[in-house]
């Protein structure tokens, strides 16, 4: 007999040789009906994997993160037969699944492509084979055999994968006719599957390297009811409609030029007045906190980075190095700012009585991405940071981190992001190599964070292998309003950049240490926030937010020096607000506000000139009639004070 552990504590006796599907049978078969994935001790199996060992089990359904990710796994499996059987000669390489769905990259040969009118006779294939309820098998195979499969075929792809692999480690997974190079992680028959849908097509190079072969990438999504993809179809829609890149382009925020380069935002009036604003929230919330701003260059010595770490790392990735007319002499394009600030924090000797120091930066960094990485403003080549540093000691720790929470929760709020989820990012053990610093410095700063969350009662799960390469960070897992999942905000704990950079203060003792170093930004990257905001929002930003809160229609010519009267009032008030005197009806003028998303639209005739006020409508057509200026302006305040929070 083997001891199983459950997630619950709870330990079931089941003999050597159960599956995890006895397991789940032994629980209740209905519960069993639902599973179709399984982990034991930390290793993702089929649910009909035998057990040897005693363990710890974790059955997943469909509505287990976990458990999509195997279901969509499998699909892909479905998908590339299907696409094999409807494209002889095609050669496949890899299929994960993803976020949302899965896809595979395969190589169709010259001269053969796939486009949108080919999806039907692909996911039409693809429910066809689902529906003959095929088992999902795992086997064994040789590394000598899984080359010569390969090589049979004429495959490189898999080949290349296959000589980078140890023997003894290779396995195969089986449905219906079809095999294919795989780790494992499925569910138990493709029947499972009932809806498919072939979402779209790119370009993508073999194992992201663009001097390799371009492949075609073929993106999916499956479902367990066909009502499900009905859904998501429906969901997808919405997201089309609040893109931001179609949003930002009809409200004039931002565009990009060829000319310029990929990848290179450039912001336009609204767009600058719109980063102007978050840029000042955030600056007066911290210099309420106790931050003071800072600033950095746009590069820096390639020296600096080979201290910090971020070249070994990264270097590979980054813009290539920038070389001077002096011998030897080299520069990177900033791809971080925390080496700067370490520099900043080194300008002077530091005493216990000075921490903690608190830097803070709106740093703009620069890190090449490929141009089929590119997307929009939340995949770019050159962003802003809202970067801070907290350099404090030991005993200070657990409050800063605590204070950095807080802010975090404010912006958070104050901008409609309500519904969250908090997640810790700690090391993956199994693969030490990845990170830098010492086994004691990682577990100090885990500890610090995972007390913090605790403390502050945040909702939050704990991920393994997610931390950043010098130290573990709190991140907040933001759902937006179509119920998609973004991460928003990071809070880093660090102890190896103070290491690599010698930062010390002299202690009560008189004797020198180590501060400890926290890196935070609330938006993480300006382009990357005002994209998920526009997607968040739909371009219906916060009162306090929006460029413009109200545009004035002139009924008529004679009026327009009314309006500018109404207009001069609320810019007294400070509410941002312009008059439209185009020759135009008015109808026309609101349908037009309402399209710009324009707040409130304020009617001015002869009645309102008369009675000194104006007729209110709001954006989506609420009429509130004919109310004072003075009432408007409190109206304004009112709403903006209820959406901002305090802090």
């Amino acid at each position: 007999m083997i001891k199983i552990t459950l997630p619950d504590g709870s330990i079931r006796e089941c003999k050597k040789g159960s599956t995890p599907m006895d397991v789940a049978k032994s629980i209740s078969e209905g519960f069993a009906r639902n599973v179709i994935s399984a982990k034991f001790n930390d290793t993702v199996l089929e649910v009909t994997t035998p057990l040897l060992e005693d363990g710890s089990l974790i059955l997943y359904t469909w509505n287990d993160a976990a458990g999509k990710k195997a279901f969509w796994h499998s699909s892909s499996h479905v998908v590339a037969q299907a696409i094999e059987e409807l494209y002889p000669g095609v050669k496949l390489t890899i299929g994960p699944a993803i976020d949302n769905g899965f896809y595979y990259d395969v190589d169709l040969g010259e001269n053969k492509s796939i486009s949108d009118k080919d999806f039907p006779a692909i996911e039409k294939k693809a429910i066809e084979i689902a529906r003959g309820k095929h088992n999902f098998e795992m086997h064994a195979v040789s590394k000598a055999d899984a080359l010569k499969k390969y090589k049979e075929q004429g495959n490189e792809y898999k080949v290349e994968l296959i000589e980078n692999l140890e023997d003894g480690t290779i396995t195969f997974c089986d449905h219906d006719t079809f095999t294919d190079l795989c780790r494992g992680g499925h569910i138990p028959n493709t029947g499972i599957i009932k809806a498919i849908k072939i979402l779209s097509v790119a370009g993508a190079y073999w194992r992201g390297d663009e001097n390799k072969p371009q492949l075609t990438r073929v993106y999916g999504i499956s479902f367990p009811k066909q009502k499900e993809l009905t859904e998501y179809l429906e969901l997808l829609e919405q997201a089309k409609q609040r893109d931001h890149r179609k949003l930002g382009r009809e409200l004039e925020l931002f565009t990009f030029s060829a000319k310029v380069g990929q990848g290179l935002p450039l912001w336009l009036p609204k767009g600058a007045a719109l980063r102007e604003r978050l840029e000042n929230f955030l600056k007066k919330a911290q210099k309420k906190a106790g931050y003071e701003m800072v600033v950095t260059p746009h590069i820096g010595q390639k020296e600096l980075y080979d201290t910090s770490g971020h070249y070994a790392k990264y270097g590979e990735d980054s813009f290539q190095p920038i070389k001077t007319p002096k011998m030897d002499e080299e520069f990177l394009l900033k791809p971080m700012n925390c080496p700067h600030h370490c520099e900043v924090y080194n300008f002077k000797p530091h005493s216990y009585k000075d921490l903690p120091k608190r830097f803070a930066e709106f740093g703009t960094v620069y890190r090449y991405e490929q141009s089929g990485e590119l997307h929009g403003l939340t995949r770019v080549r050159g962003f802003t940071q809202d970067d801070a540093h907290i350099f404090c000691t030991p005993d200070q720790l657990d409050q800063e981190f605590k204070n950095v929470i807080d802010l975090s929760l404010y912006v958070l709020g104050s901008l409609g992001f309500d519904n969250f989820t908090a997640q810790v990012s700690v090391r993956d053990l199994t693969k030490p190599e990845k990170y830098i610093g010492s086994v004691e410095n990682w577990e100090k700063a885990e500890n610090a964070i995972i007390n913090a969350a605790k403390e502050k009662g945040l909702n939050f799960i704990i991920e393994s292998g997610e931390a950043a390469f010098y130290g573990p960070k709190l991140d907040f897992m933001v759902k937006d309003a179509l119920g998609r999942q973004w991460q928003l905000g990071t809070i880093q704990v660090d102890y190896n950049l103070p290491e690599r950079f010698d930062l010390t203060y002299k202690g009560s003792d008189n004797e020198l240490h180590r501060p400890v170093m926290i890196h935070r930004a609330p938006f993480g990257s300006m382009e990357r926030f005002i994209a998920l905001l526009l997607e968040h929002t739909g371009g219906n930003f916060p009162l306090w937010l929006i460029p413009e809160q109200a545009i004035i229609l002139p009924v008529s010519e004679k009026h327009e020096k009314y309006a500018e009267k109404v207009l001069n009032s609320l810019e007294k008030h400070e509410i941002r607000a312009l008059v439209d005197k185009r020759n135009e009806t008015v109808g026309k003028k609101i349908r037009e506000a309402e399209m710009n998303k324009l707040p409130f639209m304020l009617i001015v005739g002869e009645d309102e000139e008369a009675k000194e006020t104006i007729s209110v409508r709001r954006h989506g057509g609420e009429d509130l009639g004919s109310i004072t200026i003075s009432d408007f302006n409190e109206l304004v305040t009112k709403e903006i004070n209820s959406t901002l929070k305090s802090f």
